[in-house]
């Protein structure tokens, strides 16, 4: 990176931060996915309703919080008791269970393989962890798509809800859920019950709203939107927090959605 290029993000630095303190608020919570597993106490159950709500965040927010509460509804909102110790007639509601372009299939297939997990497993933080010195999470998310379609006869159609960076995908859904697992600071957005994975190996949510915001504000320069986009506008973030880049989510996704900027 030149000189001339820091110079240019640390300009930036006073009014992202302004951002981030408008947004990484309690009262952000209320609106988005994010509520939904600040509904649960317990770890297993905020990881499982964590999951759920990143997964299905397509669409607008409401509907993904209703559709994400009927879906945890049908597991008598208890989903990791649900996970561990449910009956095949426990599986019926889910047969008819559809949001956008996840059905029962993929209900059903989400369901046995965080069985799986959870019986090798007593957290979901074990499934996405990297080593201590990873310069990112992208092994975790390799690792944690491996194990999640190690069950045999896998339905194919499944796996476009589970992306992993060795396709090139962003994995703006997995990523938003480290985020939620991982940061932690006084704000209560994030939950920080995850202590495995720093938040400086996290990578930056690169939905829609934050991806147009950071090209204007020219934090991106590739022209796709793919895994590497996402290592380059978070690298360029660690200019600003090397030690808590994805803090700037707040502000890229506040200006995005909030302000239309």
């Amino acid at each position: 990176m030149t000189p001339k290029k820091r110079q240019q993000l640390l300009s930036l630095k006073d009014f992202l931060d302004e951002k981030v303190a408008a947004y990484n608020r309690p009262h952000f919570i209320e609106l988005d996915p994010i509520s939904i597993p600040h509904r649960f106490k317990r770890k297993q159950d905020i990881e499982i309703a964590g999951l759920m709500a990143a997964v299905l965040a397509w669409g607008q927010r409401v509907t993904v919080i209703n559709k994400t509460n009927e879906f945890l509804s049908f597991m008598g909102n208890t989903p990791h008791e649900f996970i561990l110790n449910h009956s095949l007639t426990d599986l019926k509601p889910f047969e008819k269970f559809k949001h956008r372009t996840f059905n029962s299939t993929d209900a059903l297939y989400f369901i046995a393989a965080l069985k799986k997990i959870y019986q090798q497993y007593s957290s979901l933080e074990e499934a996405f962890v990297v080593e201590k010195n990873a310069q990112n999470v992208e092994a975790g998310l390799v690792h944690f798509h491996h194990l999640f379609f190690s069950l045999t006869d896998f339905p194919s159609r499944t796996k476009k809800h589970v992306s992993t960076p060795e396709r090139k995908s962003a994995c703006k859904r997995l990523n938003m859920y480290l985020r939620w697992m991982v940061r932690q600071d006084k704000s209560g957005v994030d939950f920080g019950i995850w202590k495995k994975i720093s938040p400086s190996q996290l990578i930056c949510p690169l939905d829609v709203h934050v991806e147009r915001v950071a090209r204007k504000l020219k934090l991106i320069q590739r022209k796709q939107a793919d895994w590497q986009t996402a290592v380059e506008l978070t690298n360029h973030l660690k200019v600003l927090n090397v030690h808590d880049p994805v803090v700037y989510d707040f502000a890229l996704f506040g200006l995005g959605v909030a302000e239309k900027f």
